[in-house]
């Protein structure tokens, strides 16, 4: 007689349901965008998560370059990075960040929401950022998230 009357059930790569979602960044605050996507990216909101495995969604973010910031961290936050060189530690602002790079900010603040192991680099290549309101994944028929 079997007495569990519900089984978990794991997903794993096959059984997997991923899909394409996109996410307008225009006036979002970044951390809270970054927290909302990365749990997108991780697929916690499914109903058949599990840890182990990538069930999250492809996330594709546009108008990055619209994403704000609060309080004065656009001038007094501090991004630090090293060359691998004596003495090569760098440091750049938001701001900096934003004049070339402007989707990396986003790109930054979610890798940093993402476990730190091989299953988050993998996560991590779900995203996709872009500057505009135009992107390359129209063919995967994304549909719209209103964060």
């Amino acid at each position: 007689m079997d007495t569990l009357s519900y089984k978990t059930i794991s997903a794993n790569k096959a059984t997997v349901n991923k899909e394409w979602v996109v996410v307008d960044a225009e006036g979002q605050v970044l951390g809270r965008l970054a927290s909302r996507v990365a749990a997108l990216i991780r697929g916690k909101h499914k109903t058949n998560f599990t840890p182990h495995v990538d069930c999250g969604d492809n996330v594709v973010v546009i108008n990055a370059d619209k994403v704000r910031l609060t309080g004065k961290k656009m001038t007094d936050k501090v991004y630090l990075r090293h060359t691998g060189y004596p003495g090569g530690q760098r440091e750049q602002t938001p701001k900096e960040i934003m004049a070339k790079y402007p989707e990396r900010l986003v790109e930054m603040a979610v890798r940093g929401m993402l476990p730190r192991n091989r299953l988050g680099r993998r996560l991590f290549t779900n995203l996709h950022v872009y500057t505009g309101t135009e992107h390359p994944h129209t063919a995967q028929q994304p549909k719209e998230i209103k964060l």
